[in-house]
């Protein structure tokens, strides 16, 4: 597992980031390998004469919360409203979701 600029604090790595990825690795590994339907994919695949090796790639990104004020809020027709920081609305823009 690789830990980049955000699992370090002050050049020293923060452990207990560090074991929150490492439980999250280890979550996901048995969540996949206690899937039914996963199991049972695979087995059909046996059936057909050939052996399954499954070898999945995650990246994950995290970046530390901080207090951003709201840039734009939004109320739907049922009355929710909807707050968004300078980082929502970039990251709408880029799937290509127009706020207005």
């Amino acid at each position: 597992m690789f830990f980049g600029k955000a699992g370090r604090e002050g050049g020293v790595a923060n452990e207990r980031l560090k074991r929150l990825m490492e439980e999250l690795g280890a979550a996901m590994n048995e969540s996949l390998s206690e899937s039914e339907q996963i199991a049972e994919v695979i087995a059909k695949i046996r059936a057909e004469g050939y052996d399954v090796f499954l070898v999945l790639n995650a990246t994950i990104a995290i970046r530390k919360l901080e207090e951003e004020p709201v840039r734009q809020a939004v109320r739907t027709n049922d009355g929710v409203e909807c707050r968004f920081n300078a980082q929502d609305i970039k990251f709408l823009k880029s799937m290509h979701i127009s706020g207005h």
